[in-house]
């Protein structure tokens, strides 16, 4: 079987840690190889590597766990295994814990933004961070959460809180790539073309007004000055393309053609 294929029968992706450090993702007690697959998806698409296991139900590794990684298969291969919590995190300086329903607990709560932002502070400062993702069914226990210096909480509707352990780990994956990611939070999509200047903008609203004037469109004089402020709040709204501009001159230059062709039409009134 080539190297690039995973047990799954799927390309497997050309995963690798990035240099220094970045947060573990510890699995305890993890009781589904599936959910441990669609966690290492979920680590892949927000830039996490490392996976740690704590005493997982059916033992490790499992071959189910491929099947769901969609190509994560470096992260599977690279889990490492552990009795326990303590076991799991003695190398680490700070551990974070996702906690659903905080009780009788005095610790810093963060949500998953927040916890995103202090890892990667902690991070940047080569001290090696854990977050605690508890068993599928009834989640980190009191003496699990004991282990952490800082709970993570999801500020999600009250009504429905209710995530699967790929999912939880997906929220704060996202958080982590994002808190670092340069793309702009809004843009305009132009391809290969840019955005027309007002002054390219204005030439063609002087045009349009030239034509709808030798039509007759605007010859209604009282409603003319508002007609035309309409027309160019209109096109002002957005960032009109080069290309769309050159589109509407095309169009504006067949429709003066034709009524040339054809000539003026009656007035039907309903220009106004």
């Amino acid at each position: 079987m080539p190297e690039a294929w995973t047990r799954g029968g799927k390309e497997a992706a050309h995963l690798e840690p990035a240099p220094g450090e970045s947060p573990i993702v510890v699995l305890v007690r993890p009781q589904l190889a599936e959910n441990i697959g669609t966690t290492a998806r979920a680590m892949a698409n927000g830039g996490l590597f490392h996976l740690r296991l704590v005493a997982p139900r059916d033992g490790w590794p499992q071959d189910r766990a491929w099947r769901t990684a969609s190509g994560a298969d470096r992260i599977l291969e690279a889990a490492q295994v552990f009795p326990d919590v303590p076991a799991a995190v003695a190398d680490c300086h700070r551990v974070l814990a996702t906690c659903p329903r905080p009780r009788h607990i005095v610790k810093p709560l963060r949500t998953a933004r927040a916890a995103a932002e202090d890892l990667r502070e902690i991070n940047g400062r080569s001290l090696r961070t854990a977050v605690l993702f508890g068993p599928e069914r009834a989640g980190l226990d009191n003496d699990d959460i004991a282990c952490a210096d800082t709970l993570v909480r999801y500020p999600l509707n009250p009504a429905h809180m209710s995530l699967n352990l790929a999912q939880a780990v997906m929220i704060l994956a996202y958080e982590w790539w994002t808190a670092a990611e340069p793309t702009p939070p809004r843009q305009l999509m132009t391809n290969e073309t840019g955005i027309a200047s007002k002054g390219a903008l204005e030439g063609f609203l002087d045009r349009l007004m030239a034509e709808l004037d030798a039509s007759g469109f605007l010859e209604n004089q009282p409603k003319r000055p508002n007609m035309v402020r309409n027309l160019r709040h209109w096109f002002q709204r957005g960032e009109v393309t080069e290309q769309e501009l050159r589109t509407l001159h095309g169009v504006v230059t067949e429709l003066s053609r034709g009524r040339m062709r054809r000539g003026r039409p009656e007035a039907d009134g309903t220009a106004g």
